[in-house]
């Protein structure tokens, strides 16, 4: 990491008294490993941070130590936003704009606050006092250790820290199967073993606790809602709310499933569509040189990385489907 960000950083951290770390709108497992890696590092460095999100999290990241703390503004918005109001400095972690906070956007660009922005998704907006993204980096827990060693710290990471870092890391990799071919995300992977955190157990926590209906609803979704576009090597699975309450859907219960649409063999780009209130929630995954990050910023006002991106569309499930329909010929050379 930069030497200059860092310093700058070192600058911010020494008059700053009130610290909050914000991640985006649904935090993902990167999202909340990176926020807990870094609220571990700043207490240890005697701070006192407070982590911040707009609407819950799964129950599966929510045995990481320090999940009980972290305030969501779908339960205590005046808290929220008293926090972001009153913050000296705010960490923006894992998103590249203010509108991917949803609910909290207002509070943050009214914030007085200094704004760090630690990301690696494509395209940030010029919204922080100082940014540091790099998107060739698996997930922003990895650039949270890149930022710790960089403070002259990496012997601050604890079991704890390192546990967070490695949710955030296999998560935003689909356990090592895209967005991985960055050199140093093994090289942090192998410090993290080196403070015995229990590859096995996180990966049971993370991937094998999931309820029943959810388990259901997947075999439902595989076997009624698949479809196949094959001249344009491209699988797509819908949700409706209806479908949802059928199968009494939770938070976290369609993370992964947009994924076994690329495990059909010639199948290059897979999306999954879910029905929520008020929009559609797009997810994309890709497999080869078609850059779906690309694709959700150009046609949905979205984002995301080369071969995982997402957006929120603004029109029926039924208007969705159609559009990304008609605009699949156009990456045609890449579906070939």
């Amino acid at each position: 990491m930069e030497t200059a960000f860092i310093s700058q950083v070192k600058g911010l951290l020494a008059s700053a008294k009130s610290i909050v770390i914000i991640t985006h709108h649904n935090p993902d497992g990167d999202a909340i490993g990176a926020s807990l890696a870094l609220w571990h590092y700043l207490k240890k460095c005697d701070h006192k941070p407070e982590i911040v999100v707009s609407s819950d999290f799964p129950d599966f990241y929510k045995w990481m130590k320090g999940a009980d703390s972290i305030k969501i503004a779908t339960k205590e918005r005046a808290l929220c936003e008293k926090l972001i109001a009153e913050a000296d400095l705010i960490f923006c972690l894992d998103f590249n704009m203010p509108d991917r906070i949803e609910s909290l956007t207002d509070s943050l660009i009214k914030a007085k606050a200094k704004i760090v922005l630690i990301d690696h998704h494509q395209a940030p907006t010029d919204f922080a006092t100082l940014t540091h993204s790099q998107t060739n980096t698996s997930s922003t827990s990895e650039l949270i250790f890149d930022f710790i060693s960089g403070m002259g710290d990496e012997s601050k990471v604890d079991v704890d820290i390192a546990t967070a870092i490695y949710v955030g890391i296999i998560t935003d990799t689909g356990s090592f199967s895209y967005n991985c071919d960055y050199p140093n995300t093994y090289a942090v992977t192998s410090k993290l073993f080196a403070q015995n955190i229990n590859g096995e157990e996180i990966h049971h926590r993370v991937y094998n606790t999931f309820s029943e209906s959810r388990l259901r609803l997947l075999g439902y979704c595989l076997s009624q809602k698949l479809t196949i576009v094959p001249e344009l090597a491209t699988a797509y699975i819908s949700i409706t709310k209806e479908e949802m309450k059928r199968f009494d859907f939770s938070n976290g219960d369609s993370e992964g499933i947009v994924n076994y649409g690329l495990t059909i063999k010639g199948v290059k780009l897979a999306a999954l569509f879910s029905e929520r209130t008020g929009h559609i929630k797009l997810s994309l995954r890709s497999y080869g040189n078609l850059n779906v990050g690309v694709i959700a910023r150009k046609h949905f006002d979205g984002g995301g990385h080369k071969n995982a991106s997402g957006a929120n569309i603004y029109k029926s499930l039924d208007e969705a489907i159609a559009e990304f329909l008609k605009i699949l010929p156009l990456y045609k050379e890449y579906l070939a």
